[in-house]
């Protein structure tokens, strides 16, 4: 079986292959984050502390933490899982992948030292690899040179690791990181004026709301006083029809008109005669 080693105090990372099988015997049977005593792997691991991140079966099958099986499974899985990335928008897919247990089907395990022991392994712990890349954010290049939060904008600028390295023509040029979170005065006038907007809208939103419920109740009175009126016109109505009494309206009659009728009448009768 493989054994990948990392140290991250010092950034090394070392392979190394046991054929022994007595001796890797002790990590059978545990889990992923385990941490596992490796004085069985030989005396320059005496006092050596190892804790189980990884690992792959001999088919190259990735162990996967939270499956607590000692085989291989298949599982189905979305764009939120690991080891799988959908082709389209809601694919789910089956794939297998290796259980969290630790097995003889195991082909490399990967392993991180959490204690030193009593001595140094070469090309482990006696060497010192430096970090390529500083840190990025604005908080952790503080926090990594004692910086305050009062402190110049130029100050941490300053103070951030820059990569050296050669171009293709031979020239020496450097590359520093562009600083993520950095509070600066555009940032906070971008800020104020965001807020200012916000309060304008909500203060807009609220007036149009009131007047909306200044509306809808004049609505609501106007309704009302119509819906009391009609219902007083028919009970008026149905009053009238049990009390047998209906109003009539008064016929009006032209009296001088019908004189006048008399008496052309009278006329030609005279004259007939």
């Amino acid at each position: 079986m493989k054994f990948n080693i990392s140290y991250p105090l010092s950034g090394a990372q070392k392979c190394i292959d046991i054929d022994d099988d007595k001796k890797y015997s002790i990590f059978f049977d545990r889990r992923m984050g385990h941490e596992v005593e490796a004085d069985n792997l030989g005396d320059e691991y005496k006092g050596y502390i190892l804790k189980i991140t990884g690992g792959n079966d001999k088919q190259g099958f990735p162990m996967r933490q939270g499956v607590i099986v000692k085989q291989r499974v298949r599982i189905l899985m979305d764009k939120n899982q690991k080891t799988y990335k959908p082709r389209r928008v809601g694919e789910k897919k089956r794939k297998s992948v290796r259980g969290c247990i630790v097995g003889a089907d195991i082909g490399v395990l990967s392993v991180m030292i959490v204690k030193k022991g009593e001595k140094d392994i070469p090309g482990l712990t006696d060497v010192q690899i430096p970090r390529r890349l500083g840190p990025k954010r604005a908080s952790r290049i503080k926090k990594l040179f004692a910086l305050g939060k009062k402190d110049d904008i130029a100050l941490i600028k300053k103070n951030v690791i820059r990569r050296k390295f050669q171009s293709k023509a031979g020239v020496d040029r450097q590359k520093a990181p562009k600083i993520q979170r950095l509070i600066t005065d555009s940032r906070i006038r971008r800020k104020i004026q965001y807020k200012a907007l916000k309060k304008q809208r909500w203060d807009k939103s609220k007036k149009a709301a009131e007047e909306y419920q200044t509306l809808l109740s004049t609505i609501r009175r106007r309704k009302s006083s119509q819906r009391k009126e009609s219902r007083a016109i028919s009970e008026e109505k149905k009053a009238e029809k049990k009390g047998g009494v209906v109003e009539k309206k008064p016929v009006v009659v032209d009296k001088n008109k019908k004189v006048e009728k008399k008496g052309a009448a009278v006329e030609k009768k005279v004259v007939a005669e």
